[in-house]
């Protein structure tokens, strides 16, 4: 066993502020010179980013289906191995999904933190917390009630429990995180966030005894990463990366270079160009619509892209990295601005999320997993070249769109559930031409 205690923080619905406990119990943890390491369960680039600051130390995600049991199983062991308390983030609600957080918790014996929404509610809260208990049933560690008003609602919420422990409470008036249509707002939009941290710590009613009451995590041993052929071995990957592109699994960034590329980086909001030495593009998904003006500015950026297609070199699109490649996109304010040009159509962003949920691709080598989240629309006369396949419904899922060399889509992809399919998106010749890039480029170009 190790030495380590671990928690799985979960809620009955969204909203209930999952993060800014995680964070806050991060930030406190740390700062009591413990070894924190947290996780992410389910797919999501926002909340890891946040939550890696808080704890210090890298956070990864953790989804029995995406990742899958064997790595999730990895991750979890060498974790425990080497910190002192494990904090894996829930998502959505704590029974939502397929597999969901309480699927990921009794997979390995991981307890449930309740985090509860105080807020409107008094002795009630009992009745949720054993709810969220039986109704899998989970091993539940406690509840942290979060928006609570004072130290006599506190106390009516812990007399309502029924034996269950209320680990800590966060009061109604303390700071939070500020959000919007993708999730929460990133680290860079936040210049005062460590010290947002800190607060958040301050205002954490931690019961240091109930936490250290909680049993040591029974982790597995380590085990080693699984090596991977150098399929993308003398292959440089150019990837696009700055506040426009900020969603990317590290994940992805691992397995590639563990397939043998090598990695560079560049920022179209800068008006760089692709470097010379790419054999591939990967443009991941972000903000654009918040970035459409600077975007629309960036010729250098614009021509050199183009002229990768032209080049016929691969590239993967996904979701803002598609955006970027229309003709036009239609920012949160209906200005349109003219965009790369590969893709005929248009994007508009909507009030209305577009497409959730876990989705995967196929491709020569077998099924890529991944998932898809966004709030805007392509208008194309383009045609798929196929779909993705949801899960667990198995109905037909985003587009994918190829063109010469180009293959694009909402779908984000997980490069660590299948590698080998991974490095097929890289390599020349991997996407069915669906319409001649080149002379689609040339006649833009004109």
């Amino acid at each position: 066993m190790s030495a380590s205690r671990a928690v799985l923080i979960a809620a009955m619905a969204s909203g209930q502020g999952k993060t800014t406990v995680t964070a806050a119990l991060a930030r406190s943890l740390a700062r009591a010179g413990q070894r924190v390491r947290v996780f992410k369960c389910g797919p999501d680039f926002i909340d890891p980013m946040l939550l890696e600051l808080a704890c210090g130390a890298p956070v990864e995600s953790l989804d029995l289906w995406m990742v899958g049991i064997d790595e999730c199983r990895r991750r979890l062991a060498d974790a425990a191995h080497t910190a002192d308390a494990v904090l894996v983030e829930g998502v959505m609600g704590l029974y939502d999904g397929t597999p969901s957080a309480a699927d990921l918790a009794r997979a390995f014996g991981i307890p449930v933190l309740a985090v509860i929404d105080a807020s409107a509610m008094a002795q009630t809260m009992g009745a949720v917390a054993c709810g969220l208990r039986d109704y899998g049933p989970v091993q539940l560690a406690g509840v942290i009630a979060n928006r609570i008003a004072g130290s006599g609602h506190a106390h009516m919420v812990a007399q309502s429990l029924r034996g269950i422990a209320l680990i800590g409470a966060l009061p109604g008036q303390a700071v939070t995180l500020p959000e919007r249509h993708l999730g929460l707002a990133l680290p860079h939009e936040l210049p005062e966030l460590d010290a947002l941290f800190d607060q958040m710590a301050d205002a954490l009613e931690l019961d240091h005894a109930a936490w250290q009451s909680l049993p040591f995590f029974d982790a597995p041993a380590p085990m080693p990463s699984p090596g991977l052929p150098p399929l993308l071995g003398g292959r440089t990957v150019a990837i696009a990366r700055d506040a426009a592109f900020a969603f990317l699994y590290p994940a992805n960034l691992d397995t590639l270079r563990a397939l043998g590329a090598q990695l560079v980086f560049f920022s179209p909001l800068a008006d760089e160009q692709v470097p010379e030495a790419a054999d591939a593009v990967y443009l991941p998904g972000g903000y654009p619509e918040l970035h459409a003006q600077v975007l629309a500015g960036a010729q250098r950026w614009r021509a050199s892209i183009v002229a990768c297609c032209a080049a016929r070199l691969p590239i993967v699109a996904e979701c803002g990295g598609m955006m970027v490649l229309a003709d036009e996109l239609t920012d949160p304010d209906g200005v349109r601005w003219p965009m790369a040009g590969l893709l005929p159509g248009v994007v508009r962003m909507q009030s209305r999320l577009a497409g959730i949920g876990p989705q995967a691709l196929a491709t020569p080598a077998g099924s890529l997993r991944g998932h898809t989240f966004h709030y805007s629309h392509l208008e194309t006369p383009l045609a798929p070249a196929l779909h993705t396949v949801r899960h667990p419904s198995g109905d037909a899922g985003e587009a994918v769109y190829r063109a010469g060399s180009l293959t694009a889509s909402y779908f984000h992809a997980y490069f660590a559930s299948n590698p080998e399919a991974a490095a097929c998106l890289f390599m020349r010749g991997a996407a069915q031409p669906a319409g001649d890039c080149v002379e689609t480029v040339q006649l833009r170009v004109k």
